[in-house]
């Protein structure tokens, strides 16, 4: 299972392609709302509750400061991927800084300014570590992604 964790609702548009990607590859997933600053006992207290549950890794999404990726770091050893999200202030390089300059010894796998997408893929290509099923669909994906491209530049080729 996959639990997803976004700092506020209005980071939901971007973290549903994650969602969508688990959902193409009926990966369980679930989605929290909490605050690394507003609610820390309770984010600390849902990724204990998570992982007793099945949680193996965890998406954390968020703005501005975005140090809920860093959180959820901190109160596990399994795989965390961030996610962080453009801002009006910033553009998203204050997100994106928070999540990348973790100290050693407490990772962050951090993907793009609203790289939900990659997120989604990142998590189902280390679940498909150990199952060979998930492996072969990440494979069908890959061919599907190759054969638009090609069929774009086969088009573009028909219309020079």
């Amino acid at each position: 299972m996959v639990s997803i964790i976004m700092g506020s609702k209005s980071d939901l548009e971007t973290v549903k392609k994650s969602v969508d990607i688990l959902k193409h590859f009926s990966v369980e997933y679930e989605v929290k709302i909490l605050s690394a600053h507003r609610t820390p006992e309770q984010t600390k207290e849902y990724i204990k509750s998570a992982e007793k549950r099945g949680t193996k890794i965890f998406i954390g999404a968020a703005g501005k400061a975005a140090h809920l990726a860093g959180v959820i770091a901190s109160y596990t050893t399994k795989p965390v991927i961030g996610i962080p999200i453009k801002t009006s202030d910033l553009g998203g390089m204050d997100s994106l800084l928070s999540m990348v300059q973790m100290p050693s010894g407490i990772p962050v796998a951090t993907v793009a300014i609203n790289g939900s997408e990659n997120a989604g893929i990142l998590a189902v290509q280390m679940l498909s570590i150990n199952d060979e099923n998930l492996s072969k669909k990440l494979l069908e994906h890959r061919e599907k992604q190759v054969q638009k491209i090609l069929s774009d530049d086969e088009e573009l080729q028909k219309n020079i």
